[in-house]
């Protein structure tokens, strides 16, 4: 059985992953835009000061000096709110980024409907979805703190492009080890099962785990997987998944049109298809609000995903 050790907020293994990887490689600066404390960019920034540039809000910008800084050899990490590090520089990544193929590495901070009251302004909802059609871009949603740091690290040491990693602002449950093997591309299996698979990615993953142990309770197996990588995504762990236990429910804090669930949902149709329900975001803004009653009011919580396998049970063959 899979326990919390206790709650840390993913933004600070961003932090120590780049402050980690500054330590490494003499290569890697960060650009910050007037937010460095609140994506915990602050940590690299103090044990680096040469290395660190902060452009103010000014998130179109930071992309251009960031492709920049990268065809010179370079390796820098731009970190700001999901909204505006995906969002509002989608042209700027998609030309000057992707369309050269740079290794800079974006921080989508604040992503998902927990970062509460800010507000649907503030809600990254649509930056999945966005950046996993970029060519060349490498999309990962790790699940703790623990794996923030571990991805961060691997942005740079397994992927020699352009990476986006999200990840959120509240604390959340930290339950990986930090000895974990963390390969980008490849989804993890954390609770065994086959009469049903739940998918998650993100923050959702400790929500999947808490409705596998209480379908448990009514004798139903759910086998969990983790896909921290929704770019390249783990096609034989999800169609293996299919084969196996004949139905999938997909979860992630994103709108559920064109995100995480998409993605799966591409691999199992093209494989092995088999009744699919999903988890998510609506196609609806979210609202200002505590980021508890939020993912209850928006049906993001582990009795939700409950809910979704035992539709999906009725449509299994």
């Amino acid at each position: 059985m899979i326990r919390k050790t206790n709650n840390i907020p993913t933004r600070v293994g961003f932090g120590e992953g780049l402050k980690e990887l500054g330590k490494k490689n003499k290569n890697i600066i960060a650009l910050g835009a007037d937010i460095t404390a609140s994506v915990n960019m602050n940590l690299f920034a103090e044990e680096f000061p040469e290395r660190f540039y902060s452009l103010g809000i000014a998130e179109q910008n930071i992309v251009g000096v960031a492709a920049g800084f990268a065809l010179d050899n370079k390796i820098p990490f731009f970190s700001t709110y999901a909204v505006f590090s995906a969002l509002r520089t989608t042209d700027q990544i998609r030309v000057s980024v992707c369309y050269n193929n740079l290794p800079v590495k974006i921080g989508g901070a604040h992503a998902g409907i927990s970062v509460g009251a800010d507000g649907a302004t503030h809600q990254a909802l649509e930056d999945i979805a966005i950046m996993r059609v970029l060519p060349n871009m490498t999309v990962i949603s790790p699940c703790d703190a623990t794996q923030t740091k571990l991805a961060t690290i691997a942005s740079v040491e397994q992927v020699k492009g352009p990476a986006y990693i999200r990840y959120g602002r509240d604390a959340v449950p930290n339950f990986t080890s930090e000895n974990q093997e963390f390969i980008i591309g490849k989804g993890q299996e954390l609770v065994k099962g086959n009469d049903i698979t739940i998918i998650a990615t993100g923050h959702m993953v400790w929500e999947a785990i808490k409705a596998a142990e209480e379908l448990g309770k009514n004798k139903i197996l759910a086998r969990v997987i983790n896909i921290h990588t929704i770019k390249p995504i783990d096609k034989e762990i999800i169609i293996k998944a299919a084969k196996e236990t004949g139905a999938i429910v997909t979860a992630e804090e994103h709108q559920i049109m064109g995100g995480f669930g998409s993605a799966v949902a591409e691999v199992v149709v093209a494989n092995n298809p088999v009744p699919m329900e999903f988890i998510g975001m609506n196609n609806q803004f979210g609202e200002s609000g505590e980021p508890e009653k939020l993912l209850v009011k928006y049906k993001m919580k582990s009795k939700n995903i409950i809910d979704a396998v035992k539709r999906v049970l009725q449509r299994k063959k």
